[in-house]
C-alpha cells in the first residue's frame, strides 16, 4: 500500500519520470496522489482521486520543473482522502517536503509539541510531523542530512521516508519496516518503494535494510546505517523487464497474470524435478533439517495457501498449524520444539507477516519464508527462503502468486519430508504436466456461462474439503474482493453446523470435489443437501465422482494427481471471479479499499 518514486539527473523530464513511475505503483492501491519537485525553488502539486487528477491539475497550471523530484500514491490511514492528506506534505515555509509509508506511532505527542512551539499543520496525518521536525533543526542550523537523521531519531513506527530540501541537490530516503529500494541508472539515480517505480530505466537495485539511510544525487548514492557509519550494499540486477509488467493486450492485468499461470509455474518448477529419478530438489533447502512440527504464518490469499500446505505436512507425518500473522505476533506464543516457522508472504513485505517471523527468531526458532521477492526483507531476514519464482504481480487480486505458492509448498514438503518412492514419481509427474493442464483449463472453461447465469443473485458460497477447502476460501476471498457481492468459503461439512440457514434459491453454491475418496462422496453428500434448497450447484471437478448429476453447472479440470488437481480448480475459481466482476463493471486490478502489499499492521 502506498507508492514511493523519486529521481535525480533527469534534467527537464523528470515530472514526466515520476508521473510514469506512480502510474506503475497504482497496483499497490491508493487514492490520493502528488509530486514534489526541486529547481530553484519546492514545488508541489497533489490531489485526492486518481492520477489523472493529478495530471489535469498539472496541465492546467504552469508546469513545474526540477532536476529532482519525489512522488507518491497514499492509500489512507491519518485521515480521509483529501488534498490537504495527499502526499508529499511540507513545513510551513515549503522548504521541506516529505514523502511516508507507514505509520508514525508517536506522531500526536510529536505534533502536540509542536503545535506548542507555535506550528499550524495543515493535515489530518501522521507524516506532516516528520517535514516540521526537519525544518525545526534546519533552523538550528543542521545541514540537511544531519536535520533528517535527527528527525528519525524522534519518530517512532514503520516507514520508509523520501525527503527533499529547496536549494539542495540531494534526496534523503530511509526504511524501518517498510520497503524502499534504490535504482542504479547511468548518471540516473531512483528511490521507489517497489522495482517497478523505476523498471523502465533500469534494472540495477540495491535494496535498502531496517535502519539504513541513504543519500542519492547526481553523482550516485550512498548508504549509512543508523549509526551513520557507511553501509556496505550489492546492487543487484532483477531478471524481469519493463514490458512483463504491461498488460500485453489483455483488458486487465488480472486476466493476463490468469493467463500467465502456466508460464510461472514453469518457472517454479525449473531445476527442480528430476522427471526420470522422479525426485524433487530444491536447492535454497539444503541445509534444512527435517523439523519435529511446522508452524505456517500468513494473510489473506497467502494464509489460504498455508492451509494448504498443513494439509500436505499432515499427510506426510509432520505436525503442522496454520496461523493468521497478525494473531500469531500478537497472541500468546505457540508452543513449537524441535521445529521451524514458514513464513508464506508473496511479497516478502507483509508487515504482520514480518512480525511473526520476527517473533519467532525471538524465540530462536528456526524460519523460512516462501515468497515471490527475491531482494525483499522476509527473504533477507529469514534463515532461508524458497522463492516461488511468478514473475512480477500487478493485479492487487493475487492469482498466480497463490497458484505458484501452491507448488512451492509441494516442493518444500517433499524435501523435508520425502514420501514413498512411488508415490513421489507420481507427484513429480503431475507436477510436469500441471503446466499444460491449466492451460487446457484456460481454453476450455466454461467460466463466462456460469456467470451470466448466476449474475444478480443474493450471495455466492463456496465448499470443499481437505486440500479443497483452502481453494474454496480463496475462491471465495477472490470473489468479493474485486465483484464486491457478498461470498463465504466453508469447510463443506460445515453447512449443516449453520450457515445452511443462508442457503436459498438465490444463493449458489460452488462445490469444488475432486478424485473419488470419502471426501469426494461425503462433498457430495453436502451438494445434496444445498440442492434440496434449491439452491444453484456449480461443480467444479475432475469427473472422477458422480457430482455432476446434481449439478446444475459443471466446470471440468483434467485428471491430475490429488495434491494438484487443488491448483487447477483455482484456476476455475479465479475465471469466474473475473467474469462477474467484468459484468459488473468494477475495476478489477484495483478494486476499492485494497492494496497489493500490506506493509502496516
Amino acid at each position: 500500500m502506498c507508492g514511493i518514486v523519486g529521481c535525480v539527473g533527469h534534467g527537464d523530464d523528470t515530472l514526466d519520470v515520476l508521473l510514469d513511475g506512480l502510474e506503475t505503483l497504482e497496483y499497490r492501491g491508493y487514492d490520493s496522489a502528488g509530486v514534489a519537485l526541486v529547481g530553484d525553488s519546492l514545488i508541489v502539486k497533489k490531489r485526492e482521486g486518481r492520477l489523472e487528477r493529478l495530471r489535469e491539475a498539472i496541465e492546467t497550471s504552469d508546469r513545474p520543473g526540477g532536476t529532482l523530484g519525489i512522488g507518491h500514491t497514499r492509500w489512507s490511514t491519518h485521515g480521509p482522502p483529501t488534498d490537504a492528506n495527499a502526499h508529499p506534505h511540507t513545513d510551513e515555509s515549503g522548504r521541506v517536503a516529505v514523502v511516508h509509508n507507514g505509520i508514525i506511532e508517536n506522531y500526536q505527542p510529536l505534533r502536540d509539541k509542536l503545535e506548542a512551539d507555535g506550528v499550524t499543520f495543515t493535515s489530518d496525518t501522521d507524516t506532516e510531523v516528520v517535514p516540521h521536525l526537519i525544518a525545526a533543526f534546519l533552523q538550528d542550523g543542521l545541514d540537511p542530512e544531519a536535520a533528517f537523521r535527527r528527525a528519525l531519531d524522534r519518530i517512532e513506527g514503520s516507514y520508509a521516508i523520501a525527503a527533499v530540501v529547496a536549494g539542495d541537490d540531494r534526496i534523503y530516503a530511509a526504511r524501518n519496516d517498510s520497503p524502499l529500494v534504490v535504482g542504479v541508472g547511468d548518471g540516473r539515480f531512483y528511490l521507489g518503494s517497489d522495482v517497478p517505480a523505476f523498471l523502465e530505466h533500469t534494472r540495477d537495485v540495491v535494496f535498502l535494510d531496517d535502519g539504513d539511510l541513504v543519500v542519492v544525487d547526481a553523482d550516485g548514492w550512498q548508504v549509512t546505517d543508523a549509526d551513520g557509519a557507511p553501509a556496505e550494499k550489492e546492487v543487484t540486477t532483477v531478471t524481469w523487464s519493463a514490458e512483463q509488467t504491461g498488460k500485453s493486450g489483455y483488458d486487465h492485468y488480472m486476466l493476463k497474470e490468469i493467463h500467465e499461470q502456466p508460464t510461472a509455474l514453469r518457472q517454479g518448477l525449473s531445476g527442480r524435478l528430476d522427471e526420470l529419478a522422479g525426485t524433487v530438489s530444491v536447492e535454497e533447502l539444503s541445509g534444512i533439517e527435517a523439523p519435529g512440527a511446522v508452524q505456517l504464518v500468513a494473510c489473506g490469499t497467502s494464509y489460504h495457501a498455508a492451509l494448504y500446505g498443513v494439509e500436505l505436512f499432515r499427510q506426510a507425518g509432520i505436525p503442522a498449524q496454520a496461523f493468521l500473522a497478525s494473531e500469531y505476533a500478537t497472541g500468546p506464543a505457540p508452543v513449537l520444539e524441535d521445529g521451524i516457522v514458514v513464513g508464506v508472504t508473496q511479497s516478502g513485505e507483509t508487515a504482520d507477516t514480518l512480525s511473526a517471523l520476527r517473533e519467532a527468531q525471538a524465540r530462536g526458532i528456526e524460519t523460512l519464508a516462501v515468497t515471490n521477492g527475491v531482494g525483499s526483507t522476509a527473504a533477507r531476514e529469514c534463515d532461508h527462503a524458497l522463492f516461488i519464482r511468478s514473475g512480477p504481480e500487478i493485479g492487487v487480486a493475487a492469482t498466480k502468486t497463490f497458484s505458484s505458492q501452491l507448488i512451492a509448498l509441494n516442493l518444500l514438503v517433499e524435501t523435508l519430508a520425502p514420501g514413498d518412492r512411488g508415490d513421489t514419481r507420481t507427484l513429480v509427474s503431475a507436477l510436469r504436466d500441471l503446466p499444460g493442464d491449466i492451460q487446457e483449463v484456460l481454453d476450455e472453461t466454461a467460466a463466462e456461462t456460469v456467470v451470466e447465469e448466476n449474475a444478480g443473485r443474493d450471495a455466492f458460497f463456496f465448499i470443499g474439503r481437505g486440500e479443497n477447502f483452502p481453494v474454496a476460501l480463496e475462491g471465495a476471498l477472490k470473489f468479493k474482493e474485486i465483484t464486491y457481492e457478498h461470498a463465504e468459503g466453508f469447510a463443506a461439512g460445515e453447512l449443516k453446523h449453520g450457515p445452511l440457514a443462508l442457503v436459498t434459491d438465490r444463493t449458489p453454491v460452488f462445490a469444488v470435489v475432486t478424485g473419488n475418496d470419502e471426501r469426494a462422496r461425503k462433498t457430495i453428500g453436502n451438494v445434496k443437501e444445498v440442492e434440496a434448497r434449491d439452491a444453484p450447484v456449480v461443480a467444479v471437478t475432475d469427473g472422477a465422482s458422480d457430482v455432476e448429476r446434481y449439478a446444475d453447472h459443471v466446470l471440468s479440470i483434467p485428471e491430475t494427481h490429488p495434491r494438484t488437481a487443488p491448483v487447477l480448480a483455482n484456476v476455475q475459481l479465479q475465471l469466474v471471479a473475473y467474469h462477474m466482476a467484468n459484468q459488473l463493471g468494477r475495476e478489477i486490478d484495483k478494486p476499492r479499499n485494497l492494496a497489493k502489499s500490506v506493509t502496516v499492521e
